[in-house]
């Protein structure tokens, strides 16, 4: 399958899981979904991840936003692995790992990237809108872990992106001053949108205090 790019529509899938049995569109509902891959069960930078990934329930929830794993090792297998991370990581995985043993998922996914390995899944993340629009893509090697402070930050830029004629800028983080588009060019919109002014540094370099703040 040619390579998922931003736009795209998500794949659907029925796929076992720690869970049960899960059909991803009906699983997701209207929720955002974050989707990442592991290349098996019991390995140390992923154990890690999950344990952060069920850290931050909490901050998922409150954005609406439903985390989902996959990994090509069996359900049996994940349930142990799962309390190993619950216990190693002090904390309490509450969100499925697909068991995608046939790689049906890894396929539609294009999880398999043969100059990597050509039988284990690269890590990657998917951001997926409640639309089932693919958003965001980040792939890791398998030494580095995954930055979960960066994946909430793009996920309130795509959220606050979404509902308001903005974009963020470098190092962005919730709370900060945006970007006004460029396209954004009629001053009684303009004043409308951003009551609280902005600052001309170029004219295409609007920047004004975060207007959902």
């Amino acid at each position: 399958m040619a390579t998922l790019r931003l736009g795209d529509t998500a794949p659907n899938f029925t796929q076992e899981s720690s869970d049960g049995a899960i059909d991803f569109y009906q699983w997701a509902g209207n929720d955002w979904v974050v989707l990442f891959s592991h290349p098996a069960d019991f390995t140390p930078v992923c154990t890690t991840e999950l344990g952060k990934t069920a850290a931050l329930s909490g901050e998922f929830a409150r954005r609406g936003v439903k985390p989902i794993a996959v990994s090509v090792d069996p359900v049996d297998k994940h349930k142990d692995w799962i309390a190993d991370i619950n216990e190693t990581q002090k904390t309490t995985v509450n969100f499925p790992i697909l068991a995608d043993a046939d790689r049906k998922v890894a396929d539609l996914y294009d999880l398999i990237h043969p100059n990597a390995s050509t039988t284990a899944t690269v890590r990657s993340v998917f951001i997926i809108d409640p639309k089932k629009t693919i958003r965001t893509t980040i792939t890791y090697p398998a030494s580095t872990g995954r930055n979960f402070d960066e994946i909430l930050r793009v996920i309130d830029s795509l959220q606050l992106t979404d509902s308001h004629k903005v974009a963020t800028p470098a190092n962005w983080k919730y709370g900060d001053d945006v970007v006004i588009i460029p396209s954004l060019q009629d001053p009684a919109e303009i004043a409308e949108r951003f009551p609280k002014g902005f600052n001309a540094v170029r004219p295409y370099l609007r920047l004004t205090p975060q207007p959902n703040k």
